[in-house]
């Protein structure tokens, strides 16, 4: 993360243990933003932002208000599989994101969890 919380506090000698908030972005692989994928115009929307970092996940198989199942079993030959992306930071930083989320998701879904995170400290431009 790139700001320390209030609660951050060294853990087994060289870790430190920071709270923060856990975005994750349900969306399908096809859905997009302006001639862009939809996870893609997150991730970016996100980097412009400053957050800590945002990744993408593709999903095997999944439903969602369509009700149709999508899936990556060859017989099936899905173009829409689910994607998640994920980002964490400070609590204070990802709400003040959701706004430019809400935005763009459509039929999408958000969610927020509270996270405990770990890393290392100085490799600040290493997380």
């Amino acid at each position: 993360m790139t700001r320390k919380s209030h609660e951050t506090h060294k853990a087994e000698g060289t870790r430190v243990t920071e709270r923060g908030l856990r975005l994750t972005v349900l969306v399908g692989e096809s859905d997009g933003w302006h001639h862009r994928p939809l996870y893609a115009e997150i991730v970016h929307r996100a980097h412009r932002a400053g957050l800590a970092g945002a990744s993408v996940f593709r999903g095997i198989e999944g439903f969602g208000a369509s009700s149709v199942i999508h899936t990556q079993r060859l017989l099936s030959l899905s173009e829409d599989l689910p994607v998640a992306v994920v980002i964490v930071d400070t609590e204070e930083r990802i709400r003040a994101f959701l706004p430019l989320v809400d935005e763009v998701i459509g039929d999408g879904v958000a969610l927020l969890d509270a996270c405990e995170v770990i890393h290392r400290p100085g490799r600040e431009g290493n997380r």
